[in-house]
């Protein structure tokens, strides 16, 4: 942790322990996992009793947000409110985002009796669903192929930008679910794919080309170079009824296996 963003926690404290609804007040984003910048803000969590959490619920007032404790260029405090009800369910359900968003945190106050051991269930790779997802993400992959070459052939620049910046993102999450590795949300998805262990060599700079330069030759690049790295298992459904079920009709029971959140 900088200095500057040291002093800034320093003087969060005092403002949070005088609140007897405030329970703990835990540092987490860029800060917690060791990606900060000297500029980089303070991102904390504040957690609050369940009473003062519903309030707040039926309040909106849910977001922290701050200037006045940084006192270095750029600096400033972003903060949720969060209760132990909250905290509970990140454990038992949470998305993916969900869970990275603890990832390393740090509980730098506290007056919550057994935080550490809670906080710890919440970071976990859903394994129970892990088969589920590698095959979900192929299907996306090898639809999102199909598209970008629609996309050329019809000369549409919004379906071809969108079509393979979802193929950099689908390819890219079969990649960290076959490392067990949380998909966490898009500022950090590439650096979490860079420092994946496993995958295929060059996958990333054909993942930014791509992204910069969409292409069907840029995306046919992309997928066999994934399609060369494992046997993967396809869905025995089929790939495209698999993406019919998680794209298409996910109204339907208003969930979905590869959802961002």
């Amino acid at each position: 942790m900088r200095e500057q963003h040291r002093r800034t926690i320093d003087r969060l404290l005092p403002h949070f322990q005088a609140d007897p609804a405030c329970l703990a007040l835990l540092v987490g984003g860029s800060i917690a996992r060791g990606w900060e910048r000297d500029d980089s803000d303070v991102d904390i969590l504040i957690v609050v009793s369940d009473e003062d959490y519903t309030l707040r619920l039926q309040e909106n007032r849910l977001h922290f947000f701050s200037m006045e404790f940084s006192d270095y260029p750029g600096g400033y405090v972003d903060g949720k409110f969060l209760s132990r009800g909250f905290l509970e369910e990140a454990a038992d359900h949470g998305s993916e985002p969900a869970r990275a968003a603890f990832q390393g945190v740090l509980p730098v106050w506290s007056r919550f009796p057994g935080l550490e051991e809670l906080l710890a269930r919440i970071p976990v790779y859903p394994e129970a669903q892990r088969g589920e997802r590698l095959q979900s993400f192929l299907a996306q992959v090898l639809a999102m192929q199909w598209y970008v070459g629609e996309a050329e052939k019809r000369g549409d620049p919004y379906l071809l930008a969108k079509m393979s910046a979802d193929l950099v993102l689908y390819g890219g999450r079969l990649i960290l679910a076959y490392n067990r590795i949380l998909f966490p949300f898009h500022k950090w998805f590439l650096t979490e794919l860079r420092n994946a262990p496993e995958k295929p060599e060059g996958l990333v700079e054909l993942a930014e080309e791509l992204a910069a330069h969409p292409s069907k030759a840029g995306a046919d690049r992309f997928t066999q170079c994934l399609l060369d790295f494992h046997a993967w298992e396809l869905p025995p459904e089929g790939w495209p009824t698999r993406f019919m079920q998680d794209t298409e009709w996910t109204w339907r029971h208003g969930w979905a296996l590869i959802g961002e959140c």
